[in-house]
């Protein structure tokens, strides 16, 4: 779809890939074979992942008890990876999907497919249809939003802002939602709404982070579900993904050997152990490192860079195709960074004065008892998860790397927490590192298994799922600060 501006002979020189409907160039001479790996993921071989589930029976316990689909899908396979993580994964997902809660369970369903169609994540959307149908939806809401209740279409503009720009969000659109007339909302039934959302738009970026495979399906011919939307497709392996390009230079990441890349980053993590022994950072300086990290995270690119389409013309062809576009609205409204070249300064989400801890948490458990402490409980299984291991070194405190992670997700989001010091953030993530954790945390749709595999080469694959479930659970939780500070401020 051409926006305004663009010359039909410069649009003559793309097109559109048939299967994933990326804009590719002509003449990149595209050969078109069987688009898919073998296994849970493409990006991690099959044998590391099968190997982890058939060690684990407690794996197989988990999906019998608490998976809606019954079966070992390819999102729980990566994921068992980390058999403990998994557990407070599946337990709280199946309560928001499943228990006694605000919202019908056809609506639980259809908020899911809402919330991974704004990624155009045809993975979950196919899990959810077959969700929606078997919990008793109405078949022709599947056509799309113009057939939904106005109740649920009016979640449109709380979907798109907390997918792309939660800090937009204000008690307005709280009061909007939940004034009085046959379509409100009462606020249990938003609470539910939006946990439902911003799970599945985090869910979303691990599954494009972690490149989970479509699931094969036996009722189906071809083994694979109709609407096979996805981003591991051949033309991502004809322009510059191809899983035997292992020649990633410096010319494009700026790669050190990566031995010597593990070697350092130990050493600055030892160095920057012994400065906080050393001395403390005052408080304006600490202020200066957050504004200065927060004006870098502009300049590190998306997902654009390794897609050879000018970014202007054919951002709508990306995003959109039929399949997705039925359950949402306005696609091309995306991530914009946080602090902008050039425009008014958005007020920094101060982390100190609303905290999931002592805020959000409270929130969410009153009007939607329970969820709070499985949430809580993910969070913290995440945040604190470690083997003390990195590549292959044992007996390594990782507890700083780990909160660069999250922070650094944070920071994207313009939250900020007081006591961090956020040069430790540019110390820790090299430039490849934080191109991954963008594209993963604000255009996981634009993730390729180039990127996955230009960062921590030294690293397992399980340790890279490991930070793709620290960017995922930071994402829910920035958007879970944002959409439940405006409820708070509408409260009061």
């Amino acid at each position: 779809m051409n926006r305004g501006g663009s010359s039909p002979s410069a649009a003559a020189n793309y097109l559109l890939c048939t299967n994933c409907r990326k804009v590719l160039r002509k003449d990149k001479r595209i050969r078109v074979s069987q688009p898919l790996t073998r296994g849970p993921s493409a990006f991690i071989p099959e044998k590391e992942v099968v190997q982890a589930n058939t060690v684990d029976e407690r794996t197989n316990f988990l999906v019998e008890e608490y998976s809606t689909s019954g079966r070992l899908d390819n999102i729980t396979q990566v994921m068992s990876l980390h058999a403990q993580y998994l557990e407070s994964f599946l337990r709280s997902q199946f309560y928001m999907l499943r228990m006694d809660g605000p919202l019908p369970l056809p609506h639980r369903h259809y908020i899911a497919i809402m919330a991974a169609a704004r990624h155009q994540c045809s993975y979950l959307i196919n899990m959810h249809v077959d969700e929606f149908l078997k919990t008793g939806g109405i078949a022709e809401w599947l056509n799309g939003l113009e057939y939904v209740p106005q109740r649920l279409k009016n979640l449109n503009e709380i979907n798109k802002l907390l997918a792309h720009r939660p800090w937009l969000i204000t008690k307005e659109h709280i009061q909007k939602l939940v004034k009085t007339g046959e379509n409100n909302w009462s606020l249990p039934e938003l609470v539910h709404a939006v946990v439902l959302l911003a799970h599945y738009h985090a869910l979303a970026s691990f599954v494009f982070g972690s490149g989970i495979n479509p699931e094969r399906d036996p009722e189906i011919s071809n083994g694979f579900r109709l609407i096979s939307v996805n981003n591991f497709c051949v033309c991502d392996l004809a322009n510059d993904n191809s899983i035997e390009n292992a020649s990633l230079t410096g010319s494009n990441f700026g790669i050190v050997d990566s031995l010597s890349e593990l070697e350092a980053l130990m050493e600055r993590m030892k160095r920057l152990h012994e400065e906080r022994e050393d001395e403390e950072a005052s408080q304006e300086e600490m202020t200066t490192r957050f504004e200065k990290e927060k004006k870098e995270s502009l300049f590190v690119v998306s997902g654009d860079t390794f897609h050879s389409f000018p970014h202007s013309d054919f951002e709508d062809d990306m995003i959109i195709t039929s399949d997705v576009s039925r359950y949402i609205e306005d696609p091309g409204f995306g991530y914009e960074d946080f602090a902008r070249r050039g425009e008014e300064h958005l007020p920094t989400f101060r982390a100190q004065d609303y905290t999931w801890e002592n805020h959000g948490f409270s929130l969410v458990n009153r009007l939607y008892s329970d969820i709070g402490h499985l949430l809580d409980e993910k969070f913290r299984m995440v945040y604190n998860l470690t083997y003390n291991t990195m590549a292959t070194h044992e007996d390594v405190d990782t507890t700083m790397l780990r909160r660069a992670l999250f922070n650094y997700v944070h920071c994207m989001f313009g939250i900020r927490y007081d006591d961090y010091d956020y040069g430790e953030v540019n110390q820790l993530l090299e430039r490849s590192l934080k191109v991954y954790i963008k594209t993963v945390t604000c255009y996981p749709e634009r993730t390729t298994k180039r990127m996955y595999d230009s960062y921590w080469r030294q690293f397992k694959h399980s340790e890279k799922v490991h930070v793709n479930l620290l960017l995922m659970e930071a994402r829910m939780q920035a958007e879970l600060l944002y959409a439940l500070r405006a409820i708070t401020r509408h409260l009061t």
